[in-house]
């Protein structure tokens, strides 16, 4: 539960300072978290919490995207501010050569050899890599080991 705790210090710290962008970025956090909390009638744990995280950041990823495809530069830039609010309460992100080397290890330790096996390497690898590597270019580079 550090991650809660930590989050509500963040948003005290944020009213503080009158610092209304990431106040409402923080904001936005606590709802979509007392939301899953309010509708599985449950507490949510870190790593819960950090998928939260992870959706957001990859909600606001797909925002950019469309933002810049209709140039509208100045929405895109409010997103990449939340993403740098989201980023900073998720683990260090993972380096390709580390990536590589669990993708490797997880084909290895679960005796994958086609692509059937592809669920049995992404169930070993999911709790390692959650949040901290794009699951898109790990499931990439599960399909260039076995295939």
């Amino acid at each position: 539960m550090e991650l809660i705790v930590r989050l509500k210090d963040e948003q005290k710290a944020a009213m503080k300072a009158k610092d209304k962008p990431r106040l409402g970025t923080i904001r936005l956090i606590m709802a979509a978290i007392k939301q899953l909390e309010v509708d599985g009638q449950k507490t949510l744990n870190d790593d819960e919490i950090l998928a939260v995280l992870t959706k957001m950041v990859k909600q606001r990823r797909d925002s950019i995207a469309q933002y810049q495809s209709a140039g509208r530069n100045d929405l895109a830039d409010v997103e990449q501010a939340e993403i740098s609010v989201l980023e900073e309460f998720m683990p260090q992100p993972l380096t390709d050569e580390e990536v590589t080397a669990l993708v490797k290890e997880a084909v290895a330790s679960s005796g994958a050899s086609s692509m059937q096996d592809m669920g049995k390497v992404m169930a070993v690898l999911k709790p390692q890599v959650q949040g901290r590597a794009d699951m898109g270019k790990i499931s990439q580079l599960v399909k260039a080991n076995l295939g």
